[in-house]
């Protein structure tokens, strides 16, 4: 059976060829993931473990910056006393933060959060051995800076020249002194490292005398855990020390982590590839099987068991199983390199290694691949074996009963009500319970619309029959009648397309629904001209809001600056804001009380909270601040709860005094004559210049808020379209397989007067009207899973109301027609190509 197996698929490899790509493409996805994944973390580690080498404790430090009453990190003299440790031959203090650098054209060198700045801690010999100077030498005077070598690259600087930096203060010029190749993280992730001075970096950072981190290095044949032990005693309460081996752990474990999860949505994405896969391989083995009754009934004729027959078509799916197995491990490999150079291209840099090829890819692409295949073969194998001999002999097909067709349309009927049912439930439930409801109930859905979806295609396609006519005449009535004589061959195809378009159309209809409040939200809430924020998310230095306040044009600013305060033993999240210009720059709606109170000290409290808490207007709140001063605060109104607001507002001249140093992550700001290129030019002139500074208008704010979920929309229909690939390669087989098995019936069409031509149209009908069928089932199925999981959250999101994009629906219903044109023309060719004669006496 296994030699008849081997020269069945050998006899039939062409027509096997678009099985092959399918599981080789379900398995590149599979394995290049696993490989990439472990090729990252390999690399990552490794990286890791090498900026650990010569450390052999690490000291940090977690002090509250606002809490006045402890040290602020680790003290020179601590530093001293952990260096004169024995055991210890150096002992270099760290104090980093933000640090932007411009280019010569003023830009940001950069991603913005992984632009980072440092202090150069040379030892003894002049040396830190963190970095390695390629030019120059560290910064050793106050106006003196050090590059990393892609940076300087980047903004085409040598050693001399003046390079602009922006930290959260004003813009500064430095002379770079050097430049220097790192393993620093921050580099590696496609930002910048600049090197400042100690004393200039303290005070930038944290406060001169001061280190936030301490990296300590051992003598030769000293023991790391004993100078752990005496490094522990000497540390204020709130720092904490690690060898640097189990830092090194600690952070490989921390990238396992990260890659885990990756791995876990690419991998989920994969066996979306292969489901859908599995119906293009049960189509071909079902044809194959049609197309092969002769053959099997003379095998059962000579005294093959039906487990024989069976074991013949699981065996041939073995072997194309396996053979696109090894294609698609080896596509996976070359995809794993395409990732890498991807993730530079963009930027991001990974560190160098080897290519990782584990055990378990291999296993896992060999497994995946062979098995997906059987299975999907396994029930027109059993089909193969119930073919009564005498009749394959006389070349009669057994076709489905009335009784299997009923349980069919039962079973799936049954199915679809299920999961219909729990969608709606789920819908109703809400929250992480009606999503897990709404999944299950997807699930049922889906198997239950693929059980049904031979029978929907006769009244779908009974509906289209009278356009192809009245456009196409015959080749439209021929093509029209062709996509419904094999109802379960039909439906299986259009299975792949509709399962691909249910994800991509239920993702178009949150997004674009999620987008939509998002973006309501903003233009509601939003009455300012521009927002000022931090490149790297970070906050801004109050000098920025000063200068705002100065800046020609402006009418009213206002910043967001996150203040705490202590009510009877609970923490209230407060924002400090202009009095006055926080209602120009902000739609703040008062309930009960005014605004105007937050000038005199009083707070502004959120509905919501006031509700809860049982505040009212005229109540007075005993107060414990940040550096633990007590106050009063009058609660002088109430305002509707709003996602640009905190549940607290308190006047800048009420929070600032008992804030070290205070926390403005955005300013609003309102101009006279509204948004104009000369109003934001007077801002960014008003800050400076600063690179590192970002000045929004409102279509930026709308974007920033909204643009993430248009980003996560592309990436996620870049990961689906593996499976609607796969799907296009299911309606060319069929196509391609369907045209031989109607050879005789388009020689007579031929013979009969029906030109090349329209036989091309007519194959390329079939093609339009099946894609278009699979099109149509899933955008309906898609939009009702894209309602009910948006109810689950609806409440979460003000404003939210359904949005069906229907320039995206009538976008995927002409690129399913293309798909069918497309799909079409190899086969359309090749029937129109066929030799009438020969083909009239195919049998």
């Amino acid at each position: 059976m296994f030699r008849t197996a081997l020269r069945t698929v050998l006899a039939h490899k062409a027509r096997l060829l678009m099985t092959v790509l399918a599981v080789m493409l379900g398995v590149a996805f599979v394995s290049g993931t696993l490989v990439f994944a472990d090729t990252l973390s390999h690399a990552f580690r490794n990286q890791s473990a090498k900026s650990y080498d010569d450390v052999a404790v690490a000291v940090t430090s977690y002090a509250d910056e606002n809490d006045a009453e402890q040290e602020p990190g680790i003290s020179e003299k601590t530093l001293g006393k952990v260096a004169a440790l024995d055991g210890v031959a150096a002992a270099h203090g760290r104090v980093d933060g933000f640090a932007g650098v411009a280019d010569p054209d003023g830009k940001l060198i950069g991603v913005g959060w992984s632009n980072k700045g440092s202090n150069f801690a040379p030892g003894k010999d002049g040396k830190d051995p963190a970095y390695t100077f390629t030019e120059g030498a560290g910064p050793a005077q106050d106006d003196q800076i050090a590059l990393d070598a892609d940076s300087a690259a980047k903004g085409r600087y040598a050693v001399g020249d003046r390079v602009r930096v922006a930290t959260n203060g004003p813009v500064k010029e430095y002379t770079l002194s050097g430049v220097f190749t790192t393993k620093d993280g921050a580099v590696n992730a496609g930002g910048s490292l600049v090197l400042f001075d100690t004393d200039v970096a303290q005070k930038l950072y944290l406060k001169p005398g001061y280190y936030r981190d301490v990296t300590v290095t051992a003598a030769p044949g000293a023991d790391d855990a004993k100078i752990l032990d005496a490094v522990e005693p000497l540390l204020p309460e709130n720092a904490e020390a690690q060898t640097g081996k189990a830092l090194a752990d600690k952070q490989a474990a921390d990238i396992e982590e990260g890659l885990g999860a990756l791995k876990q949505v690419l991998l989920g994405f994969a066996a979306i590839a292969l489901f859908v896969g599995v119906f293009l391989i049960s189509n071909t083995f079902t044809m194959l099987v049609a197309q092969r009754t002769r053959e099997l009934a003379l095998m059962r004729a000579v005294g093959a068991s039906r487990r024989q027959i069976t074991r013949s078509v699981l065996i041939e799916a073995a072997i194309v199983g396996a053979v696109a197995s090894a294609v698609g491990f080896v596509l996976g490999i070359g995809l794993t390199m395409g990732l890498r150079s991807g993730m530079a291209a963009f930027g991001m840099k990974v560190p160098e290694g080897p290519l990782v090829i584990s055990a378990t890819p291999v296993i896992a692409a060999f497994a995946v691949g062979v098995l997906v295949t059987m299975f999907a073969a396994w029930l027109p194998g059993r089909r193969a074996a119930k073919i009564p001999p005498v009749a394959a002999m006389g070349s009669v097909h057994a076709a489905a009963s009335a009784k299997s067709l009923v349980l069919r349309n039962s079973v799936g009927g049954v199915l679809t009500g299920l999961g219909a049912g729990g969608i709606v439930w789920g819908a109703s439930a809400a929250g992480d319970t009606g999503r897990m409801l709404i999944a299950a109930g997807a699930f049922l859905a889906l198997i239950g619309v693929i059980v049904l979806i031979p029978q929907l295609s006769r009244p779908v396609i009974a509906l289209l029959r009278p356009l192809l006519v009245g456009v196409f005449s015959v080749a439209g009535k021929l093509a029209g009648r062709n996509a419904v004589r094999n109802p379960r061959r039909t439906g299986a195809t259009a299975s792949a397309l509709a399962i691909g378009l249910t994800l991509v159309t239920g993702l178009s209809v949150l997004g674009v629904t999620v987008g939509r409040a998002v973006d309501k939200m903003t233009t509601d809430n939003i009455k300012a001209d521009y927002m000022v924020t931090m490149a790297n998310g970070g906050h801004l230095d109050q000098s920025a809001l000063a200068a705002l306040e100065k800046a020609p044009g402006v009418s009213a600013v206002s910043p967001q600056q996150a203040v705490y305060f202590e009510v009877k033993g609970d923490f209230a999240s407060a924002s400090a804001v202009t009095p006055g210009d926080i209602g120009k720059v902000l739609n703040v709606e008062v309930v009960k009380g005014s605004l105007d109170t937050l000038a005199k000290g009083g707070i502004a409290v959120a509905e919501k909270t006031a509700t809860k808490k049982g505040w009212k207007v005229g109540d007075t709140l005993h107060v414990t601040f940040n550096d633990k001063k007590k106050g009063s605060l009058e609660v002088g109104a109430v305002f509707k709860d709003s996602e640009f607001l905190s549940p607290v507002l308190v006047s800048t001249e009420v929070a600032n005094p008992h804030e070290v140093k205070p926390y403005i992550p955005e300013i609003f700001v309102k101009t006279d004559g509204g948004q104009s290129e000369a109003n934001e030019k007077a801002l960014i002139d008003a800050l400076g210049d600063n690179p590192a500074i970002a000045v929004m208008d409102r279509q930026d704010i709308r974007d920033q808020f909204g643009g993430m979920i248009n980003t996560l929309l592309n990436i996620m229909y870049g990961l689906l379209a593996m499976a609607l690939i796969i799907a296009v390669l299911g309606v060319v087989n069929t196509l391609a397989m369907s045209v031989f098995e109607r050879q005789q019936e388009i020689g007579m069409l031929r013979a009969i007067g029906l030109d090349r031509r329209r036989v091309k149209r007519m194959v390329r009908l079939e093609a339009v009207v099946i894609s278009v069928f699979g099109a149509v089932v899933g955008i309906g199925l898609g939009s009702f899973l894209g309602w009910a999981i948006g109810e689950t959250f609806r409440d979460k999101i003000p404003g939210y109301a359904l949005v069906l994009p229907w320039d995206r629906i009538g976008l995927f219903l002409v690129l399913a027609g293309l798909v069918g044109v497309l799909a079409a023309m190899w086969p359309a060719r090749s029937a129109a190509r066929l030799n009438m004669l020969t083909a009239i006496k195919t049998e």
